[in-house]
C-alpha cells in the first residue's frame, strides 16, 4: 500500500496550491479518503474527507469556503484544492484512506497513511 502527497511548496498568503495523493496497493473506490495537517507543536488535525463514490464531503470549520477535496476513482488519486491561503494553513498535509463508511474525522479510524507533503504560507 503506498500513499504519495505532492504539491505542497512555499506561497504567500492570499495565494492557492493544489496537493495530489497518488495511491496504490489497495482498492481505492471502497476506501474513504481524508486530508489531515500538522503545524510543529501540535496535533494532527482533520481538514477534509470525502466519501467513495464523492457523494458527500466533509470539512474543517477552518477551511471551509475556501478548500475542495476531490479523487479520480479511475486515476487512483485524491485532491485538496487549497484557495486564499494563510499563514495558519502551515503545516504537513498528509492524505489518508479508512475503511469507515461515511464521512471520517478521526485519525485513529483511517487505515493507511501518506508520507506527508510541507505546506508553507508566507505573510
Amino acid at each position: 500500500v503506498q500513499l504519495q502527497a505532492s504539491g505542497g511548496g512555499l506561497v504567500q498568503a492570499g495565494g492557492s496550491l493544489r496537493l495530489s495523493c497518488a495511491t496504490s496497493g489497495f482498492i481505492f473506490s471502497s476506501f474513504g479518503m481524508g486530508w489531515f495537517r500538522q503545524a510543529p507543536g501540535k496535533e494532527r488535525e482533520f481538514v477534509a474527507a470525502i466519501t467513495r463514490s464523492s457523494s458527500n464531503t466533509d470539512y474543517a470549520d477552518s477551511v471551509k469556503g475556501r478548500f475542495t477535496i476531490s479523487r479520480d476513482n479511475a486515476k487512483n488519486t485524491l485532491s485538496l484544492q487549497m484557495n486564499s491561503l494563510k499563514p495558519e494553513d502551515t503545516a504537513v498535509y498528509y492524505c489518508a484512506a479508512t475503511r469507515w463508511f461515511g464521512l471520517v474525522r478521526e485519525t485513529v479510524k483511517y487505515d493507511y497513511w501518506g508520507q506527508g507533503t510541507q505546506v508553507t504560507v508566507s505573510s
